[in-house]
């Protein structure tokens, strides 16, 4: 079997399709995550995709190698590249032998997967009747923003603000139902001090990137200040990256995107070595249908993997949806907060490719907000 041909589809609201065709008939899926960059991203899966015309599918992990050891290794435009089109060689390969694809990488490790639901948009707000409406529908897990946006030294009244929302639903919950509490980068270390601390009466189930990636000296900081599990990860690619994390121990959950940090195989090496120091893993998934497919994949055969977040009704899924683009609508189906595992050949899903290729004459044009402080000054999103 070799690959044939490489298609990419830009769709919306937010996600990039790639197919990876044989000249046997059997195409693998996989998905790529625009940001800002869209076209980049597609030029670059063409230009990465196309060298490997003739090659055997099979061979993943050599695959994966050389088109990530390049001179200039890893950055969030590689990294997604190297994820689509490695998620759908392990869907071409899954077809191939007629099983999921974590049969392929040690079998089941568990018997269904918890997940949690977002709440309360960009902007949180209304998170009570939310956090109802999730409950009533048998989630015991959801994640919100924390804030919009925050100086590096901003108003006490923000943090109440935060505590405020946080608390009714503990109030009316209690620890019925776990809340994570997502700070998105959009904290600095001064008020990321001040707000953990406000938090953690309320018993967050984690608080997610109290301080962006590129700042991790200061995770020890926080972690220090709390008995709160922090969280981080979804911004970062390959277990290179993930190293000094791992070794500063201040973190207790990491979230690789699989559309982001290798793909499959990278993100079961990244949980592998996240076990070894006993941390958590909780898999970043807010995009589209495929990328959800394949980390329900590595979720299915990693044991460390404690809770999924899933996208259907996300606040970013305006106009199209998950199920939308997929013909088994069957797949994605939670019943009292947990998910069954895949049980269809490679990651799962039968794509309504004429859907996409309808939808992918409209184009895709989207950008993440653009926020400033109340001086003007340009503030995280």
């Amino acid at each position: 079997m070799k690959i044939s041909k490489i298609k990419v589809y830009k769709v919306k609201p937010r996600w990039i399709f790639i197919k990876v065709s044989t000249d046997e008939g059997i195409d693998g899926w996989g998905e790529m995550i625009s940001g800002t960059k869209t076209e980049t991203v597609v030029a670059g899966a063409y230009e990465i995709g196309n060298r490997l015309i003739g090659r055997n599918p099979f061979e993943i992990e050599r695959l994966f190698q050389e088109m990530h050891r390049s001179f200039f290794r890893g950055g969030p435009i590689n990294g997604t590249i190297v994820s689509g089109i490695e998620m759908a060689l392990w869907d071409i390969k899954g077809k191939a032998f007629g099983v999921p694809v974590y049969e392929l990488l040690g079998g089941a490790a568990r018997d269904n997967i918890k997940v949690y639901s977002w709440i309360g948009g960009d902007r949180p707000n209304e998170v009570l009747e939310q956090a109802q409406d999730r409950f009533d529908r048998g989630f015991t897990a959801i994640k919100m923003n924390a804030t919009s946006e925050l100086h590096y030294i901003d108003s006490y009244e923000k943090v109440e603000e935060v505590v405020e929302r946080v608390a009714s639903i503990y109030d009316h919950f209690g620890s019925k139902l776990s809340i994570g509490v997502d700070f998105h980068g959009r904290v600095h270390k001064p008020m990321a001090k001040v707000l953990a601390k406000a938090l953690e009466p309320y018993h967050p189930m984690f608080l997610e990137e109290v301080v962006l990636p590129e700042n991790e000296e200061h995770f020890k900081e926080v972690a220090n200040a709390v008995a709160v599990p922090l969280a981080t990860g979804e911004r970062l690619y390959t277990r290179w990256q993930f190293k000094n994390i791992f070794n500063q121990g201040a973190i207790d959950v990491i979230q690789p995107d699989v559309a982001l940090c290798g793909g499959i195989l990278e993100t079961k090496k990244i949980a592998a070595m996240a076990e070894a120091y006993d941390v958590a893993v909780a898999p970043h998934a807010p995009y589209g249908p495929i990328a959800l497919a394949a980390t329900l994949q590595v979720d299915s055969c990693t044991p460390n993997v404690f809770i999924q977040e899933q996208s259907l009704g996300i606040h970013y899924n305006k106009g199209f949806d998950l199920l939308d683009f997929v013909k088994n609508k069957d797949v994605f189906q939670y019943k009292d907060g947990y998910v069954d595992l895949p049980d269809k050949p490679g990651l799962g899903l039968e794509m309504d490719e004429e859907k996409i290729e309808e939808i992918a004459q409209e184009g895709l044009v989207w950008t993440n907000p653009q926020w400033k402080n109340y001086d003007g000054t340009i503030a995280e999103w």
